[in-house]
């Protein structure tokens, strides 16, 4: 493992501290556990997307293409 310096204001690392303590586990443990998920859930969004893409350039149909967008929520950024 590497050691990193983070610069995290007062109000979030005392939630990050309160946070580790319920989980019992470490600072670091914590940061490197919701990293992990954050980076996870920005994977799925980019392959959605992707996926969206992929979906409204090469409908089977216009019908099918229009259902589906219809159905799907996907995220607003």
């Amino acid at each position: 493992m590497e050691t990193i310096q983070v610069v995290l204001d007062k109000k979030l690392l005392q939630a990050t501290d309160r946070a580790a303590q319920r989980t019992k586990q470490n600072r670091s443990a914590l940061v490197r556990e919701a990293l992990r998920a954050h980076l996870r859930r920005l994977e799925i969004r980019a392959l959605e997307e992707r996926e969206r893409e992929g979906y409204l350039r090469q409908p089977q149909a216009i019908e099918e293409a229009l259902f589906w967008e219809a159905e799907a929520a996907w995220p607003a950024e």
